[in-house]
């Protein structure tokens, strides 16, 4: 376990759903995220906050990540085809357009700011888009069956290779993770500045890095599922912890010079 008391935790932002929910007497809209996510989160070191879709803009997200060291973009909907120039497949989800511009407008501050951040299932299919990239709305026509998504909530577990001398590759330990995985939709065209590294053994896109930041990762499998996957949010973490310290002295030293 990466928990260190001697360590500062970072805080780890995480996007959420909006969805109807029955509590007790209540049915009603909320915000909610899977416990999995923000536990591995806590279990590699970071403290999580949640953070619901929202109307948002560049400066309202760039004042959500000023409380923030990293983000994770988290599973979810899928995201709106008309975002990568294509209409919907008959199986794609209804548009969530305001899931959609949240995470658009705090990744692309996340990454003018070099904030750390990792993409999981939706995440990288957002990131992909965002960079100009596009999807595959429906994975089962390509690959010929339904492996990547069984539906019922049963997660398939498929080996994955990833890319020696990656980002990805030094965050698991050089190790071929067997991935949990739950998406329909994959990567198609890749965007600018963005690498493949990882994929499955019939060439299904399974992660990318983003070149140009000191941590950019997104994976389309399920790490949170998986116990052996915490090194993916321990890599977050320590970037996250590093990012903190390095803002933090810059801050304090701007402060210095302004009195």
């Amino acid at each position: 376990m990466a928990s260190n008391d001697s360590k500062p935790q970072p805080v780890i932002g995480l996007t959420t759903y909006l969805e109807q929910a029955t509590s007790g007497v209540w049915d009603v809209q909320a915000a909610f995220l899977p416990k999995v996510y923000f536990d591995a989160v806590n279990k590699a070191g970071g403290i999580a906050v949640l953070i619901p879709p929202q109307a948002v803009n560049a400066e309202i997200a760039n004042t959500i990540l000023d409380g923030l060291d990293g983000l994770i973009i988290c599973g979810g909907k899928d995201v709106n085809p008309a975002r990568y120039g294509q209409t919907p497949h008959p199986l794609t989800d209804e548009p969530r357009p305001d899931r959609d511009k949240l995470e658009d407008e705090l990744l692309s501050a996340a990454i003018e700011r070099e904030l750390p951040f990792l993409g999981i299932c939706r995440g990288a299919q957002m990131l992909n888009v965002i960079r100009g990239g596009d999807l595959i709305q429906h994975l089962p026509e390509v690959v010929g069956d339904d492996r990547y998504q069984k539906g019922q909530g049963n997660f398939s577990h498929i080996p994955v290779q990833v890319k020696e001398d990656s980002l990805l590759a030094h965050v698991l330990g050089n190790s071929s993770p067997v991935g949990a995985m739950y998406h329909h939709q994959a990567i198609g065209e890749v965007g600018e500045g963005l690498s493949v590294v990882a994929t499955t053994e019939d060439g299904v896109i399974e992660a990318l890095q983003l070149d140009d930041v000191p941590f950019g990762l997104a994976v389309q499998w399920h790490p949170e599922q998986t116990p052996e996957d915490i090194g993916l949010f321990e890599g977050l973490v320590e970037a996250a912890r590093e990012y903190a310290l390095t803002h933090r002295r810059s801050l304090s030293s701007s402060q210095r010079s302004s009195s």
